[in-house]
């Protein structure tokens, strides 16, 4: 008779927890992700779309389910389950929060239960940083402006410093002018002396960046004119709905998952819409990364990243791994209760109980 697998233990992991991990590590979740991202262009894990749950009542908040399963040496199932209240900045909170649950490979049962809001900005982060220094055509820029002065924007910036970027001058324009020099506060207080603008127009900023961050919460387009982009920067549309159509098609377009992009009225898929096809997709990073692609240097390039769930769950795995090989991993006893088929070990304890 095979031997019946055992129930894994359950694990919480905090986000304190998370940040004690990832914190000085940039480098190597840069590394994890460029790997994922290589095992998903060979087909080796599963990223259905993802689940929208809407409010009628709240039409600007959401909650978002990202299954996915990823193989490799560590094969790992899951789910990230994300929500986006825009309301909660004005409480002085973040926008978003979010847990990360982990399944055993082999019983399929739930292993760890992890807060994600910031593995997600990490994997968000890495993936921009991996992205900046492979598509910079031999040349990372050092003019850098970020559009959209929240948390992720501030990843991002952290990942390119950790990741050994040098700034000859950085650039934030936000709408709330309060968002904008609080962004700007945090990057003059990194070290080095690097001159920070707060710009009042997103024109502005961009033409005066070779390397533009959108991380915004935008939900259409509101950057319309392509002669902002005559430069040709490297535009890392994050959030990606910031561009119109018209820019996209005068761009070279890197995509982290075509079929994953084209959806949702991201500024991709809206750019399918106005021309009926795909032709202006170049590639995805994947592409770049093994060398199927080149990149044009007389034109914009710009890299739209929908975001897989398959790097959340390795990056949830890495966390899970990590504290659980240096014994600072926190399991919680008798989560699972019905372990019988046939329910003789309650009976039993029910039996004993009686006595």
């Amino acid at each position: 008779m095979s031997r019946q697998p055992l129930v894994p233990p359950f694990a919480v992991i905090t986000g304190a927890q998370v940040a004690e991990v990832l914190t000085g590590s940039e480098k190597q979740v840069v590394d994890l992700v460029e790997d994922v991202y290589k095992l998903h262009g060979r087909g080796d894990s599963v990223n259905p779309p993802s689940y929208f749950l809407r409010f009628p009542d709240r039409p600007t908040s959401r909650i978002i389910a990202l299954p996915a399963s990823v193989g490799g040496e560590r094969p790992t199932d899951g789910l990230k389950w994300i929500s986006s209240f825009p309301d909660n900045v004005a409480a002085g909170i973040p926008r978003a929060s979010a847990v990360l649950i982990l399944n055993d490979h082999t019983t399929g049962y739930p292993t760890a239960c992890l807060e994600s809001s910031i593995i997600s900005a990490s994997r968000t982060a890495a993936s921009a940083a991996l992205a900046a220094d492979r598509l910079s055509r031999g040349r990372r820029a050092r003019r850098v402006g970020f559009i959209g002065g929240g948390l992720i924007g501030r990843y991002i910036h952290r990942y390119l410093e950790a990741t050994d970027w040098e700034f000859d001058a950085l650039g934030v324009h936000d709408l709330s002018p309060d968002h904008a020099r609080g962004f700007a506060d945090y990057l003059e207080s990194r070290p080095g002396d690097t001159p920070v603008t707060v710009h009042q127009s997103a024109e502005d900023l961009i033409r005066g960046s070779d390397l533009v961050v959108l991380a915004t919460i935008a939900p259409s387009p509101y950057l319309h004119d392509p002669d902002w982009f005559g430069h040709n920067p490297l535009v890392l549309n994050v959030s990606l709905r910031d561009l119109a159509p018209e820019i996209l098609l005068g761009s070279a377009n890197i995509l982290d998952d075509v079929e994953h992009c084209l959806k949702a009225e991201t500024s991709p898929h809206l750019a399918e819409q106005l021309t009926g096809g795909r032709d202006f997709i170049d590639g995805t990073l994947c592409d770049v990364l093994e060398g199927r692609v080149r990149l044009p240097e007389d034109r914009p390039v710009v890299f739209s990243p929908f975001g897989l769930g398959v790097l959340d769950l390795a990056l949830g795995r890495h966390i899970l791994d990590e504290l659980s090989d240096t014994g600072r991993l926190h399991t919680v006893d008798g989560f699972f209760h019905e372990l019988d088929r046939y329910g003789r070990a309650t009976a039993d304890a029910e039996h004993q109980g009686t006595r």
